[in-house]
């Protein structure tokens, strides 16, 4: 594996940090909530989280953009603000729903990551790193969906 394929220690470490929270919430949700919280709390703390998550993820496409040494393009500015608005009006809509627009959205981010890789706008490693943590993401907010009632 070449340097630019390798994941930098920081960025995994970091990034599978900042899964825990999905997973230990999913497996509360799970476990109807195990006495810590009622699973209809820990499913709105779950979909605020994901919310400030991809707003985040958004906010990383910015810092690639404005990277750029022939400066940004409007396409990768708007896709960078983008998830911070569908995050939002996500977060807003009743729960089963809200998961399902959450999962789709990180889904979809990540395919546009993938592609900024591919055209040379993002380092090779960080498609790596956004399909580990993508799918453990969506895994997470897939469980509680099923665990909640699905889109009812």
């Amino acid at each position: 594996m070449t340097a630019e394929q390798k994941i930098p220690a920081p960025a995994l470490l970091l990034g599978a940090a900042g899964v825990i929270p999905f997973l230990a919430l999913a497996l509360l949700i799970a476990l109807g909530g195990a006495g810590v919280l009622a699973p209809e709390q820990a499913e709105r703390v779950l979909r605020l989280y994901a919310a400030l998550i991809l707003s985040f993820m958004g906010g990383a496409q910015w810092g690639l953009a404005t990277a750029r040494a022939s400066g940004p393009s409007a396409r990768a500015l708007a896709v960078s603000v983008l998830p911070a608005l569908f995050a939002w009006a996500a977060f807003l809509i009743p729960s089963g729903p809200g998961l399902l627009a959450l999962s789709a959205a990180f889904l979809a981010l990540m395919l546009y990551d993938l592609w900024t890789v591919r055209r040379g706008e993002a380092p090779v490693w960080y498609g790596r790193l956004r399909i580990g943590l993508t799918l453990a993401v969506v895994a997470s907010l897939q469980v509680a969906l099923a665990t909640r009632g699905g889109l009812a």
